[in-house]
């Protein structure tokens, strides 16, 4: 019997190693797993890649992993934000790499990778430094840059509804990078706010199959409130 449900977060991401590539969903704070990410901090695994929109907010979440100096490289696309001085802080200081990446570009990265593309060419960037070393061509009159797919040992994702399958729905804009860091990761652990029984979910509506997670671990919407609240207080 097919059965992709865990039991703790910590169980989710006990092995995850020291020098692993990590999707982490979310655009900001919308769809991030962050109680994923204190499991991961909790876990103790150093030296790691992470692959996000951005480079954290505030102190929680992801920036609480930076804060942790968990992080050797972050690849992503907004690394300074009003509330991102964590990663502000370790950037200047030398202490985190950073492969900026233009959004539209990284969000194909991703897919290119779970689509089992070997690089594609885009525009973006041609003529800047993001471009430096990378290949480029003329192709009917405009140049173009090849670039290459963004694969990842694991990927915590934020859903919305789950079933043992790990067929997963999402909530509105939390649905972002989800389902593409799902394909491209080796691992794909999802934190869903609700498990639901086999053939709840209408096939209509699901976005990303079971095919592309391999963990699940529910979360009840009210323990993301209560963190959030606690947070803000």
């Amino acid at each position: 019997m097919i059965n992709k449900i865990f039991e703790s977060l910590q169980s989710a991401v006990a092995d995850v190693h020291d020098g692993a590539t990590v999707m982490i969903g979310g655009f900001g704070t919308a769809g991030m797993p962050s109680e994923l990410i204190d499991a991961l901090i909790e876990q103790g695994a150093r030296d790691l890649t992470i692959v996000n929109n951005n480079a954290g907010n505030g102190d929680i979440g992801l920036a609480a992993l930076l804060k942790a100096k968990r992080v050797r490289k972050i690849i992503c696309s907004f690394p300074r934000q009003t509330d991102s001085y964590v990663f502000d802080a370790l950037y200047r200081a030398g202490e985190i790499e950073l492969e900026l990446v233009p959004q539209g570009n990284l969000a194909e990265r991703i897919r290119a990778a779970g689509a089992g593309i070997g690089g594609f060419f885009t525009p973006t960037g041609y003529g800047t430094r993001l471009a430096q070393g990378k290949e480029t061509r003329l192709i009917d009159g405009r140049h173009y840059v090849l670039e290459s797919p963004l694969h990842a040992d694991f990927a915590l994702i934020k859903a919305y509804k789950g079933d043992r399958w790990g067929n997963l729905t999402y909530r509105k804009t939390a649905r972002n990078f989800g389902p593409i860091m799902a394909s491209a990761a080796k691992t794909a652990i999802v934190q869903v706010s609700q498990v639901v029984p086999l053939g709840a979910l209408d096939p209509e509506v699901i976005i990303t199959p079971g095919i592309f997670v391999q963990r699940v671990i529910e979360v009840p919407q009210a323990a993301h409130q209560t963190a959030a609240t606690a947070t803000a207080a």
